[in-house]
């Protein structure tokens, strides 16, 4: 009776008409085409007239519109044993982002902003770049503004506190960029806030760092970069928090030099996300947390988990980045893009000691909502935007172009539509400039 009942069935087979697997044909294609992933926006590099911003600029561009007016915030503030003291970190205006950007560094303001203090005591230690303003939408003035900085500390400036665990440890101390003889830095994240439109400036301390443990030493840190810490972010606000994009260059444990592994550091390393509630801005110590592989629960100086597709695996190139060779991501400039209703993030790339790299990547995330589930995590594969031999290129940011819809809109860098500037610092022989000579067009 089975071999009868298996007859029947090829019997059945052989004579079902062409129609039948025509129809389960297209009842399987179409459901492989409802599984696969939605495909990414492109992004066109357009060439366009070269235009050079004739101040210093070594950080994502911050800025805002306090009313009709587009306000800008490159340079740096405060101590440096390294590189100098510095009080280059002025704001300059303009009808519209390419005017501002044309400003001589003669147009600038120098803001208000507080003193360093001395390394023992609470304050404001070493120093800043503001890398993202954040404007508060209740404020019908525009005035009310929060910068998030990249902070930059040594033994010497801010060290070792065994009480609170703060501070750093001069004890086999990694070198840093400039001889065998300096150190090398380690950067925390912070934020001021300004009432009067970024005039004057009032330090709401730091929010996202790594403690004394994580540090990675001599004498596996050879990359002539950082000694670990958390830096270089953009910032986005979205469903009432702000989430924070940043480079990530500690140990993801405790450095011990008997047991260090370049795998685990590898695996801690490249760029991550914290976020922090809007109204937690005003007082953010220790209220941010890191995205720890499931949700954001991590505190926000713990071991969180970067994101995994924007990590070059080892096979790659990618590793560790304590050591000179290894290849990374860095420098994230995050945008919500009005046309193509998505996320877009650019980043350099380091293939080198020193950040040496000589190219721009470019990632999409079609999640507007970045707190639901691992939504914020869900970024494309980095692809190449632009790539330039013999240079070195980093930070690179989209910017809003000179247009009525730009300008209506009150666009930035965080917000842009269809067509915007291409900027980036661009390092070459002995000399070094930010500037833009592309567009980029999306096509969705």
């Amino acid at each position: 009776m089975q071999n009868n009942s298996c007859m029947k069935k090829i019997a059945f087979f052989f004579a079902a008409p062409l129609s039948l697997f025509i129809a389960f044909y297209v009842l399987v294609a179409a459901r492989n085409k409802n599984t696969e992933a939605p495909a990414l926006p492109k992004a066109v590099l357009v060439p366009a007239q070269k235009f050079v911003v004739r101040s210093f600029v070594d950080c994502n561009m911050a800025e805002a519109w306090i009313g009709d007016t587009f306000r800008i915030f490159p340079g740096k503030y405060g101590e440096d044993p390294l590189w100098g003291n510095a009080r280059d970190l002025k704001f300059a205006d303009g009808k519209n982002a390419e005017e501002a950007f044309s400003n001589d560094s003669s147009g600038f303001t120098e803001p208000i902003l507080p003193p360093n203090t001395s390394p023992a005591t609470e304050g404001l230690h070493g120093a800043i770049w503001f890398e993202t303003i954040y404007q508060s939408p209740h404020d019908g003035s525009g005035k009310i503004l929060y910068a998030i900085y990249h902070n930059e500390n040594y033994p010497a400036t801010f060290p070792y506190n065994a009480a609170t665990g703060k501070g750093y440890i001069n004890k086999d101390w990694p070198q840093g960029l400039t001889g065998a003889a300096t150190p090398a830095a380690v950067c925390r994240i912070g934020v001021m806030k300004s009432a009067d439109g970024g005039r004057s400036w009032q330090d709401k301390g730091i929010f996202i760092e790594d403690n004394q443990p994580r540090m990675i030493l001599k004498p596996h840190n050879t990359s002539v970069t950082f000694a670990g810490g958390t830096g270089d972010p953009s910032a986005v606000a979205a469903n009432g928090y702000l989430y924070l994009f940043y480079g990530e260059y500690g140990y993801a444990g405790n450095y011990d030099a008997l047991t260090y592994d370049p795998l685990k550091e590898w695996k801690g390393q490249c760029i991550s996300i914290a976020r922090i509630k809007i109204s937690d801005l005003d007082s953010p110590a220790g209220k941010a947390k890191r995205w720890d592989g499931h949700a954001f629960d991590a505190p926000y100086d713990g071991i969180g988990k970067p994101v995994e597709s924007l990590r070059i695996p080892p096979e790659e190139g990618g590793g560790p980045a304590s050591h000179p060779s290894s290849k990374f991501y860095w420098g994230p400039s995050v945008s919500w893009n009005t046309y193509l209703h998505c996320w877009v993030m650019l980043m350099a790339k380091a293939e080198g000691p020193s950040w040496k790299g000589s190219s721009v990547y470019i990632s999409f995330n079609k999640n507007e909502n970045l707190g639901a589930g691992n939504n914020a995590q869900q970024w494309s594969r980095p692809k190449l935007l632009v790539n330039k031999p013999g240079r070195i290129i980093w930070y690179p940011s989209l910017q809003p172009l000179n247009t009525a819809e730009n300008i209506i809109g009150k666009n930035t860098s965080l917000k842009l539509g269809k067509e915007a500037r291409l900027f980036y610092k661009e390092q070459y022989k002995d000399s070094s400039y930010y500037f833009s000579e592309y567009k980029v067009r999306f096509e969705k």
